[in-house]
């Protein structure tokens, strides 16, 4: 966001820069080049005066030829020419002599000038060879009695131009320069409270519940944004807190006086006859269910508070472990259990999530399907993601049944204690994949896992946290 933030200052400055500098540029180069084209023809006429003294009045012409000379030292070149285009006076300088190919071509450039401003007389002006030579009529302008021809060099104008340029541009280049720093520090006094707030918010659901943004900060939306989010980080620690003090007080007052329970109940149905025994074995049995309901619920409950640390896992290793821990629970109910995965298949997991994955999954198809019935897990890779399969061919679930299968106690049809779905989901998109249920073909439930096969983009993540 810094970057985004200076860059898009940079480029309004630019744009600026280029809409003020240039224009103004232009301008004055403009209005340069205008005052010396004026400056040049003021004074050809200033020559053409003083020449028409010697041409219309018939004077000396001792005040032409001083002008002619301060003319020369100035750096000009001029020459009087009368009606009949014959040179009357002029500088020592190109143009005039006719001497050498260069003189030659200033010489017949005059001359056509001059041509040109006794047949039209009127001012004409032309640039050759970087100098600005002015022709002016002199006397009457219908009919001239001669002509003032002045050549000024324009390097000077030029220089004056180009340092112009240079001025003008080490002041953009400055201002561009300010500009940077400006756009910088302003991207950094809105970015920084910006990226403590987003750190605050990935240790907080990394589970760090105490972690809070630092405030004072930055603009006024932007300490309003960390102010609210502490307000939400201590409303969430204080719930989470509550919840987790509630789950270790289920934990301790009700595991400690069901197992008092199953203790007197087996005591008591030791000494029973054979109908109170079979009473007993009863209450027992609906012991031990509750048992493993309050179980679950904690099962529960630790899979939604624990956040996972993603590592590679070997999918197929881990397969072929399970099958081999259920293979005996299988075979005691004369059920096929078998695992088949691509070889070396990975996927990024918290440690242990898989394994508690399969083993609810197993479970639950263990107790849904019936006698030579078959389970099958099998894994592939697709594309960047990892699908795992555990199919049965036993009763299957109906439409509702599968659209409530996720939820704690939503399955109407569960055997079991209906919490081991729930874990699944929890413990699948804790690790940002999906899982679905499907139709078997030809009878049965497919539960269908989408892992994730690449490792998770961002900023690496704490321990893991809550479990």
């Amino acid at each position: 966001m810094t970057r985004r933030i200076a860059l898009t200052f940079m480029t309004l400055i630019v744009l600026l820069l280029v809409l003020a500098v240039v224009p103004l540029g232009l301008s004055m180069t403009q209005r340069e080049q205008t005052s010396f084209r004026d400056t040049t023809e003021a004074a050809n006429r200033t020559v053409a005066a003083t020449a028409e003294e010697n041409l219309s009045d018939h004077r000396s012409p001792a005040a032409m030829r001083r002008l002619l000379e301060q003319a020369e030292r100035a750096g000009d070149c001029a020459a009087v020419f009368d009606a009949a285009g014959r040179v009357v006076a002029a500088t020592d300088c190109p143009g005039r002599t006719g001497e050498g190919d260069e003189d030659d071509q200033a010489a017949d450039s005059w001359g056509d000038l001059t041509h040109q401003v006794i047949v039209h007389p009127g001012t004409v002006s032309r640039e050759r060879d970087d100098r600005l030579v002015v022709a002016e009529p002199i006397g009457d302008t219908v009919h001239p009695v001669g002509v003032a021809v002045l050549s000024r060099s324009a390097e000077g104008m030029h220089d004056r131009i180009t340092a112009m340029w240079g001025w003008l541009a080490l002041i953009g280049v400055g201002a561009l320069v300010a500009g940077v720093l400006l756009s910088v520090a302003l991207a950094r006094w809105v970015g920084r409270p910006l990226r403590a707030v987003d750190a605050a918010a990935l240790r907080l659901g990394e589970g760090t519940l105490d972690v809070r943004a630092p405030g004072g900060r930055g603009p006024q939306e932007v300490r309003r944004l960390a102010s609210t989010f502490n307000t939400m980080a201590a409303r969430m620690e204080t719930l989470i807190h509550g919840h987790r003090a509630v789950v270790a007080d289920v934990s301790h007052q009700l595991r400690t006086p069901l197992t008092a329970l199953r203790l007197r109940l087996d005591l008591l149905a030791a000494g029973a006859d054979d109908s109170t025994a079979a009473e007993f074995a009863g209450a027992q049995e609906e012991i031990a269910r509750l048992s493993r309901l309050v179980d679950g619920l904690l099962a529960v409950s630790r899979a939604e508070n624990a956040v996972p640390r993603p590592v590679p896992v070997r999918v197929d290793q881990v397969v072929d472990d399970r099958v081999v821990a259920w293979e005996p629970v299988a075979r005691e109910r004369r059920v096929s259990l078998t695992g088949r995965c691509g070889a070396r298949l990975t996927a990024y997991l918290g440690a242990g999530d898989l394994e508690q994955v399969i083993d609810n999954l197993v479970a639950n198809a263990l107790d849904a399907v019936g006698e030579g019935t078959a389970v099958r897990i099998e894994g592939e890779a697709v594309r960047e993601r990892v699908l795992l399969r555990l199919a049965d061919n036993g009763p299957g679930m109906s439409e509702a049944a599968r659209e409530a299968a996720f939820r704690r106690f939503g399955n109407p049809e569960a055997s079991g204690s209906g919490l081991g779905l729930a874990i699944v989901h929890r413990l699948v998109t804790a690790n940002g994949g999906t899982v679905r249920l499907e139709d078997t073909a030809g009878g049965g439930l497919t539960v269908v896992l989408d892992l994730p096969a690449l490792p998770p983009q961002g900023p690496s993540r704490g321990p893991r946290s809550g479990s």
